[in-house]
């Protein structure tokens, strides 16, 4: 690569051994170290181009080994951002949402690295409870960084905003630019079950871990969304940039 390479040229390089299968899901990426040896760059330009894989969902953070490839992923567009940008709304009709529980915690190994935060972090948490025509469908935790709860403190109110992350997008003057959605399995904790009326001991669930960042980098907010049924999918959405979230 050439002398003046950035961190654009560093991730489109890893990019390509990625799509190309030189590069497997699962596998380890080279550390800061040898990135920074073999480009000839910064740590901070080479943790800017580790920084674009992670929000194309490219790459994942792993506890104790640092970042791998991620699996395959598929596009899917951004529903309820397009329904809140005609509607004003980010529900669909039938929808309810009630805020189950709000307050301060620290950032778990699940969310710490996709807020990139270190662990222990305190964010800020809104837990809430949407259903349809009256059934539950889905439980969601909602976590936001410090500086998303200083120009939005409506979300430390057990009151529903209608739009949370759209709020805070405009609050912070940039767009939504970027959607993860990791979807696993798993069996549904105790409050889960109770929030959503299930009653079988062992209750398989599908848990969708979804990152939103803003066309600055920064990310809005990172969900945990909890509902009954069980699927493993993995997809990223690249959101419009005239989009302003009002």
């Amino acid at each position: 690569m050439p002398d003046n390479t950035g961190y654009a040229d560093i991730a489109a390089h890893y990019r390509q051994l990625i799509q190309a299968g030189s590069l497997k899901p699962g596998e380890a990426m080279p550390s800061m170290r040898k990135v920074c040896d073999q480009f000839g760059v910064a740590q901070t330009t080479a943790n800017r181009a580790f920084r674009m894989l992670k929000m194309e969902g490219l790459t994942l953070p792993k506890p104790g080994v640092g970042t791998i490839v991620a699996g395959p992923i598929s596009n899917n567009i951004s529903a309820r951002l397009r329904l809140h940008e005609s509607t004003g709304r980010a529900l669909d009709a039938g929808e309810t949402s009630r805020i189950l529980e709000v307050g301060t915690v620290g950032a778990d190994e699940l969310v710490a690295p996709r807020l990139d935060v270190a662990p222990g972090t305190p964010v800020h948490v809104r837990r809430r409870l949407v259903s349809r025509n009256g059934v539950p469908v889905h439980v969601s935790n909602s976590y936001y960084p410090s500086y998303v709860i200083a120009v939005t403190p409506e979300l430390t109110e057990t009151t529903s905003t209608g739009g949370s992350r759209e709020l805070a997008a405009e609050r912070l003057g940039a767009a939504q630019d970027h959607v993860l959605e990791e979807v696993t399995s798993r069996l549904a904790t105790e409050p889960e079950k109770s929030a959503l009326g299930l009653t079988t001991d062992d209750v398989v669930v599908t848990q969708v871990v979804r990152t939103v960042s803003l066309t600055d980098g920064r990310v809005v907010e990172v969900a945990v969304k909890v509902s009954g049924g069980a699927t493993i999918l993995r997809w990223s959405t690249t959101l419009g940039r005239d989009q302003t979230g009002s």
